[in-house]
């Protein structure tokens, strides 16, 4: 099996580029971007040089974007075109995404969960289960994890991590008996994981906020260990209903930018299953931290 060379890659991410900014172009009429119409039109929707003014860019440039001819475009241009343009969030993500930058703007990245993902997460009760970003951010859960993990809903957001809880939390630390072994392997995913996102501030931050908050983290981060996603069983000891044994599931939702993940924990023997049924019939648990 042969691959592309890197060089013909970039000319593909190009081409792709320059062609949906030409779409996104002549979809925008001069109306709704506040510019005179005038009585010699030919062009559908915008002009370039009107798109290289509302961005603030110059018009050679743009052209050459347009031309796939530029080998680098910058995140900052990228933002001033997609305002230009008028692109909606998914437009926005798939513009950064041809042109292989991250976007500046916070937060882009953790849109609310959708509805469809929500039900999935729903549906897996009895068995405890997660909507996840690549972060590992806990975009939302069920009933059965609050139970058995508490409920990260009465957290901060920013906490409302696994990574974060499992470097922080004590509760965490005292009831997963392989939280050692996990932690050092979550590290390794959350690095292998952040080689595509590196620039990105949402990344940059959370990182910051680890290394700045345990000696721990910071000690495995400079281990320079990667690991890929892969199942494997968690024991956890819940202080009302004793040990269970949970295997851990990825479950991607794609095609989606940026990724999503369900993360379900199927328990791993029949004694842990019994036990997260009579978990279920407990009272609701205590947050997360």
């Amino acid at each position: 099996m042969t691959t592309a060379a890197p060089e013909q890659t970039q000319h593909v991410r190009r081409r792709e580029l320059a062609a949906f900014l030409r779409s996104r172009r002549e979809r925008i009429t001069p109306e709704q971007v506040g510019l005179p119409r005038g009585t010699r039109r030919r062009t559908p929707g915008l002009r370039r040089e009107e798109v290289a003014q509302l961005s603030a860019v110059g018009i050679t440039w743009y052209t050459w974007i347009e031309q796939a001819r530029a080998a680098h475009v910058s995140a900052q241009v990228l933002d001033a075109v997609a305002r230009a343009l008028l692109m909606d969030p998914a437009e926005r993500a798939h513009l950064f995404a041809l042109a292989g930058t991250a976007d500046p703007r916070t937060g882009v990245d953790r849109p609310a969960a959708s509805g469809t993902a929500l039900k999935v997460v729903e549906r897996l009760a009895p068995y405890p289960a997660s909507l996840q970003n690549a972060r590992y951010d806990l975009l939302a859960v069920n009933r059965p994890f609050a139970q058995l993990f508490g409920d990260p809903a009465g957290l901060p957001p920013a906490d409302r991590n696994c990574l974060w809880l499992l470097t922080t939390s004590e509760r965490w630390k005292r009831d997963f008996l392989d939280r050692d072994e996990m932690l050092r392997d979550l590290i390794a995913k959350y690095r292998a994981g952040m080689a595509e996102h590196v620039a990105e501030p949402a990344w940059k931050e959370q990182l910051g906020r680890l290394l700045r908050a345990s000696d721990e983290f910071r000690e495995l981060w400079q281990r320079h260990e990667v690991a890929p996603m892969s199942p494997h069983v968690k024991r956890y000891m819940h202080p009302r209903v004793g040990l269970v044994r949970l295997e851990h599931r990825n479950m991607w939702l794609a095609p989606q930018t940026p990724a999503h993940r369900v993360v379900a924990y199927l328990p791993a023997d029949e004694e842990s299953e019994e036990r997260l049924e009579r978990l279920a019939e407990l009272p609701d648990e205590q947050p997360a931290g």
